[in-house]
């Protein structure tokens, strides 16, 4: 009997000591309801304060939109700024010192006034009511995460000078509306074939701190930073990011000029994603319709997801995008993506795999800066509906400077290789020219072309079969030589061998005759053209040395 009432004595001591236990733990916890309607003019995003107490250890913030009609996005800034972008997130954004959910910077936790952001994507029904509920805590329930890190670009995964192929446009989990982790995009992007992936994840760069983890699992595939710098009036792509930039426009002193510039100033090349998709609200803001100079972009994308998805159920195709913008004399370089949100497992119908396209880029080394300087000079091609597709490159008799040749005349060479049974073509300022069947392979289709009067003319190649645009090149553009360099003809010792394209290095600026006054008489021509010969000789002889340190001509590109 004294044995039963000490233990049944012993149980109530337990019992007191758990519900005292998760007493402590409701005390520990402070509850704040910020209900209220988002404004109903004004900007696109406001701000719900709060205030986080001295102690605080870890904030949960779970928000919700009232009317199903109307979409809200989410976010959340401590006193010194950003501290996350969950966009469309369903969950609560937990936010630690040693942990964070996704999309979410964990660290410390300033004594002070945070706000919860709030993006007006999608006002059907007013009042705009929404429910926010914010708890502090004074001990994490998120287990420390030891595998972020801080990003560091990894050391080149190849040191090989050719072409890399790659995705500009995948999303991991860190984007609200995306799924898989990094190592499932690496999995599949290898299993097709792919060099590298640019992860652009929705206005956050929290994808940054498992890169150094999951490279080292992964040492084929190159993880490239990038950002979808996703606004309510278009999408760019910022290739290289390594610091967040806000894309809050019309809130005090953001604009979407300032902040383009604000990513180009850390090295980051900026594309236009999706810029035609307008398909109203089953795509919020896809359409690029901010009122930029497009001189402050790198590159277009040309096509997101196969042809047969995305891209073309706007009534206007990316390419057209494209091709009025070069008629303006930018120098923009084509990139494709596949704005893949699932690792390529359980698509709908409007969804496409990582490598559906695949951008080819010629590089000199497989890295972060390898890839962004291949952008930069224009070394791309697009396989439009994935990597199994024919390759197509275009080069010249000329040797360009980055992507333009100077010269009177020059001959085009389109190398097409896999591509029997269909048909390659030039494309010349935007018209179409006459397509040939490729019925070998390797194949070659050429094409001798004059210099305009003035101006500049731009050439590149395609593959096609039958209607179906299958794969393109970006462009090289020729000029004629200035009025004071024509005595010297660039093609003059029958041209650079026809590999001296887009794959291979440019020639300096300045090089072969630039600016020598054209000589008089027989023997100031002879002694001319000698001295450009002797030029060329020289450029060819180092052109091996500056590979990899040449940056390309880069007119309207924006690259660094």
């Amino acid at each position: 009997m004294m044995r039963a009432r000490r233990n049944w004595g012993l149980r109530v001591s337990l019992f007191v000591c758990v519900l005292l236990a998760g007493w402590d733990a409701r005390a520990a916890e402070t509850t704040l309801k910020l209900n209220g309607d988002a404004p109903a003019t004004g900007a696109d995003h406001f701000f719900v304060p709060f205030d986080v107490p001295v102690g605080t250890k870890e904030i949960e913030v779970s928000h919700v939109s009232i009317a199903a009609d109307n979409v809200l996005d989410f976010g959340v800034n401590d006193p010194q700024g950003f501290r996350g972008w969950g966009g469309g997130n369903k969950e609560p954004a937990i936010i630690g010192e040693l942990a964070a959910s996704r999309s979410y910077v964990p660290g410390p936790l300033p004594v002070g006034t945070w706000q919860v952001v709030v993006g007006k994507a999608l006002i059907k029904q007013v009042p705009a009511s929404y429910e926010i509920t914010v708890t502090l805590r004074d001990a994490p329930t998120l287990a420390p995460q030891t595998e972020r890190a801080t990003y560091v670009a990894s050391a080149p995964l190849s040191t090989d000078s050719r072409w890399y192929a790659g995705d500009f446009h995948v999303h991991s989990l860190e984007s609200g509306d995306a799924r898989p982790p990094l190592d499932e995009i690496a999995t599949f992007a290898r299993g097709r074939g792919l060099d590298f992936v640019l992860i652009s994840d929705h206005n956050t760069l929290t994808q940054l701190d498992f890169f150094v983890d999951a490279q080292s699992r992964h040492p084929q595939l190159l993880f490239m930073p990038g950002m979808e710098f996703t606004t309510y009036a278009g999408h760019a792509n910022a290739i290289g990011i390594s610091n967040w930039v806000d894309h809050k426009i019309g809130q005090p002193g953001v604009t979407i000029e300032a902040s383009v510039k604000a990513l180009r100033d850390q090295g980051a090349l900026v594309s236009v994603n999706h810029p035609t998709l307008d398909i109203g609200d089953l795509c919020i803001g896809c359409a690029w319709k901010h009122d930029l100079d497009p001189g402050l972009l790198s590159a277009v994308e040309v096509m997101t997801g196969t042809p047969s998805t995305i891209d073309y159920l706007g009534k206007k195709k990316a390419i057209d995008y494209w091709d009025e913008l070069l008629d303006q004399g930018y120098h923009l370089p084509a990139i494709g993506g596949s704005d893949d949100h699932r690792a390529g497992v359980d698509l709908t119908l409007f969804q496409s795999p990582i490598g559906d396209p695949t951008t080819l880029v010629f590089a000199d080394e497989l890295s972060v800066q390898g890839i962004v300087d291949g952008v930069c000079s224009g070394r791309t091609v697009v396989k439009l509906w994935g990597p199994q597709e024919p390759m197509v490159e275009i080069a010249a008799s000329v040797e360009p400077t980055g992507d333009t040749v100077v010269a009177a005349s020059v001959t085009w060479t389109a190398k097409v290789t896999a591509g029997q049974g269909r048909f390659v073509r030039f494309v010349k300022n935007g018209k179409a020219l006459e397509q040939v069947a490729i019925d070998s392979n390797p194949f070659s289709h050429t094409l001798q072309v004059s210099a305009p009067a003035s101006g500049e003319d731009r050439y590149r190649a395609e593959v096609w079969d039958d209607s179906v645009r299958r794969t393109l090149t970006s462009h090289l553009w020729l000029r004629a030589p200035a009025v004071e360099d024509a005595g010297v003809d660039a093609d003059v010792d029958g041209g650079a061998d026809a590999s001296t394209g887009p794959g291979a290095s440019p020639e300096p600026a300045g090089g072969c005759g630039c600016g020598v006054p054209r000589a008089q008489g027989s023997w100031g021509a002879a002694a001319l053209l000698l001295f450009g010969l002797f030029l060329r000789g020289r450029a060819r002889r180092g052109r091996r040395r500056a590979h990899s340190r040449r940056r390309a001509h880069s007119r309207g590109r924006g690259c660094a």
